[in-house]
């Protein structure tokens, strides 16, 4: 088995401190953006469910570019969304380093699993 599987993992944290930035850049667009949200769906988790899943598209675009390989974009994009929601449902309260940790431990293992087979 090579190392591909690090890379994707190091790519995914780059990409998620770039989602970072981004939403700190422009999050009055975003405040706007989750307003309109809110008020089509009617339902926080609703609301919190499509951030997610914008966010697992902006890593899906970025792992693509990257490997340009729509393959590891989709599960690089499916495994960050199921983290994040799985660490949010279960409550899980995490330093930022500790957040970090938990995403590139599941997803380096995720993506050794998937690259083995």
């Amino acid at each position: 088995m090579n190392i591909e599987w690090f890379y994707i993992a190091v790519v995914l944290a780059c990409s998620d401190i770039l989602h970072g930035i981004i939403w700190h850049t422009f999050s009055n667009f975003y405040i706007i953006l989750g307003d309109i949200i809110h008020s089509k769906v009617k339902s926080s988790f609703a609301t919190w469910i499509i951030h997610e899943l914008l966010e697992a598209i902006f890593h899906f675009i970025i792992l693509t570019l990257v490997f340009q390989s729509l393959t590891i974009g989709v599960l690089a994009g499916f495994i960050h969304f199921v983290i994040d929601v799985g660490h949010h449902f279960y409550n899980l309260k995490l330093t930022p380093i500790q957040h970090r940790a938990l995403h590139f431990v599941i997803e380096s293992l995720f993506f050794m699993i998937i690259l083995s087979v």
